[in-house]
């Protein structure tokens, strides 16, 4: 029996949007090319009957935890339609979810129009690669694209580690071991502990939120596996902060070296409306290993961090403003959205003084 969502989700899917949100007390709205718009003729939702809508998808065992946690995370699939990674949780009127469409089918770097650089980080054999940025900018997508090139060129054992499962990889040259926390695992630093023993060639970590999991992930990396993981930080230097101020003081001069050894990229990325608000744009920073990055790293010098990247362009690497300021340059988006995420603001004051980006 077809679940009474299920019509929403094949709304979201022929609408071409990327989330579904519910909240008791509202009628559901989609998130469309970043703006969220009410879905037509819904009608607002109470509490009592959107929990019994929302009760239908998830196992038993999960309903109760999201009744006793007030949150819960997991994957669900409509076939025909798509996967949804789902978020129940509640706000002030009541019950509340949003659902993420996963496209069945993982999309090519090319086809993201993400920098050739990127396509490099597949043939590493080992080393450590964060891909952070904020919620929705698309890191998920990123990384499946990643793993689907290395399962396309080489043969190795991935294990990925995630919650929930967002893309389902097929084994190509490559054998894969899809694990959700929750499900098949306790937790990332259980999974990860095993996946250590496992003969990982490529472990992606789905999400470092703790101190255990960032430690295991770079013990991995010096160990020889080649290790895939998120953050929730928008740029390099924050990045690799981040990275030391998980541990406590008396550790972080020794994890400072081990980072300073594992660090193989770090790659920001952010997503943008385009100015005519029909589409996205995602914009990348990118820092690569080179024979200057260990020291920086070891002496917490990381303001040094974006020279290393101005002297690196040859090699692929950009900064998040030089990109931004292209693609605003370029008309591909708006001069005040690239003021707003700039770091230095004052080289991008000219598109708001103008008020549009110039012409392409």
């Amino acid at each position: 029996m077809a679940n009474k969502l299920d019509v929403l989700f094949k709304v979201l899917k022929d609408e071409g949007a990327s989330d579904l949100h519910l909240a008791a007390g509202m009628v559901p709205h989609l998130r469309k090319n970043g703006s969220t718009v009410p879905v037509a003729d819904w009608p607002i939702f109470s509490d009592e009957s959107l929990r019994e809508h929302l009760k239908e998808l998830p196992i038993d065992e999960k309903w109760k935890f999201y009744e006793s946690n007030l949150d819960l995370d997991f994957a669900y699939a409509l076939p025909g339609v798509a996967r949804f990674r789902a978020n129940y949780f509640n706000q002030e009127r009541g019950a509340a979810a949003v659902f993420r469409i996963i496209p069945e089918r993982i999309r090519t770097l090319e086809e993201l129009k993400a920098p050739a650089t990127l396509s490099t980080l597949a043939d590493l054999e080992q080393g450590l690669v964060l891909v952070t940025g904020p919620t929705g900018s698309g890191k998920s997508t990123t990384l499946a694209a990643i793993i689907d090139l290395i399962n396309t060129r080489h043969a190795k054992h991935i294990v990925t580690i995630e919650d929930p499962v967002e893309f389902v990889h097929q084994n190509k040259k490559c054998t894969l071991s899809q694990r959700e926390v929750g499900q098949d695992t306790k937790s990332f630093s259980n999974a990860l502990r095993s996946a250590i023993r496992q003969d990982p060639g490529v472990i992606l970590v789905g999400e470092m939120r703790d101190m255990e999991t960032i430690a295991l992930a770079i013990t991995a990396s010096e160990m020889g596996v080649l290790v895939f993981g998120t953050l929730h930080t928008n740029s390099a230097p924050k990045t690799i902060d981040r990275v030391i101020d998980a541990f406590p003081t008396d550790q972080q001069q020794q994890v400072r070296t081990m980072l300073s050894e594992s660090l193989a990229a770090v790659v920001s990325q952010l997503l943008l409306k385009t100015p005519d608000g029909r589409g996205r744009v995602a914009v990348h920073e990118i820092l690569l290993k080179t024979p200057g990055l260990p020291n920086i790293i070891r002496e917490g010098n990381t303001a040094m961090l974006n020279s290393i990247i101005q002297q690196g362009k040859g090699l692929g690497m950009q900064s998040m403003d030089d990109t931004l300021f292209k693609l605003a340059e370029d008309g591909k988006i708006s001069g005040e959205d690239a003021y707003h995420k700039a770091t230095s603001k004052q080289r991008f004051e000219q598109f708001v003084a103008e008020g549009t980006a110039p012409a392409h």
